[in-house]
């Protein structure tokens, strides 16, 4: 919805104000300068980028215009999912094979919908628990690990943004070239004696190219190249709370205290407190000391370990 709006904001302004200023459809519909403008704009990002940074940039897209949002419920569901591995690695990293293994057929991972939707995500936590699981690694080694992974996916996600944005910065210079192949043809069609008001006809047509380029750059693809790095920002900034997390219980710490750590890198809109986050905990705890869940006795010792 908000994507939506500020389109209609960018095309009311602009066009709004072409139009009360006298300007009328015909003088701006030029559909071939498009056609020169958008299709050596897309040509060129399919020149620039090879078949996966096109397949990631088709993604990001789609995003931008669903515009999801992980909201606190999204936070809840990936705190506790990381707070019940922790519980599980407590009783030995084997007993995370079953879950980790094939996450998606996994009775654990399905309560928690929102983070198995997220593949990238998922892919981050299920590699390092098994990382943890195949042989003894320290709280700093495990760290240095994680920073680098993050460094490269960080880089490899943001390069769709970083093409996007270059294009538009490209736009412009798509619109010079189609407003001097206008020109041309102006120039043509004086020496054919044309009169003077076809002559401005012609000039005009070609100036609305120049246009296009700037309204291109400016008004769409910065705009989105924008949208998709804080949106590659937000998905990064979800896998530094599993760093967190995972490095703080490789250093000894108890799970709630892991969990709280990763807690305090959450985004500040949809953070939860420690108090709402203890809540959570103690609902998941009473749901699984249950008679029927059949696990109670060691959800209670680890959270009595934490406390």
């Amino acid at each position: 919805m908000q994507t939506f709006l500020g389109i209609l904001i960018v095309l009311g302004s602009v066009f709004g104000g072409f139009f009360m200023m006298g300007g009328s459809f015909h003088q701006i519909w030029q559909p071939i300068e498009f056609i020169v403008i958008a299709g050596a704009g897309i040509g060129a990002i399919i020149i620039g980028n090879p078949k996966h940074v096109l397949a990631e940039m088709g993604v990001q897209l789609k995003k931008v215009v669903v515009r999801k949002k992980y909201d606190s419920e999204f936070q809840r569901q990936l705190l506790l999912l990381m707070y019940e591995l922790l519980q599980l690695a407590a009783g030995g990293l084997k007993a995370l094979d079953a879950h980790v293994e094939a996450p998606k057929d996994s009775p654990l991972f399905q309560r928690y919908p929102l983070v198995l939707e997220e593949a990238k995500l998922l892919a981050f936590i299920v590699d390092n628990f098994r990382l943890m699981a195949m042989g003894k690694i320290n709280a700093h080694e495990l760290e240095g690990v994680l920073e680098q992974e993050l460094e490269a996916i960080h880089e490899e996600m943001n390069q769709p943004a970083k093409s996007i944005g270059k294009i538009g910065e490209a736009m412009p210079g798509f619109g010079i070239l189609a407003a001097v192949l206008g020109i041309v043809i102006t120039m043509s069609t004086v020496s054919e004696g044309a009169t003077s008001g076809e002559i401005a006809e012609h000039v005009g047509a070609a100036m609305v190219g120049t246009f296009i380029g700037i309204f291109l750059c400016y008004g769409v693809l910065d705009p989105i190249a924008n949208v998709m790095k804080q949106l590659v920002n937000q998905e990064a900034s979800n896998k530094e709370c599993v760093k967190v997390v995972l490095v703080t219980h490789v250093a000894g710490k108890p799970p709630l205290l892991a969990i709280d750590s990763g807690r305090r890198l959450v985004a500040l809109n949809v953070k939860p407190s420690f108090a709402q986050l203890e809540r959570w905990i103690n609902e998941l705890e009473g749901r699984d000391s249950e008679p029927d869940a059949g696990s109670g006795s060691r959800r209670g010792g680890g959270r009595a370990k934490a406390a």
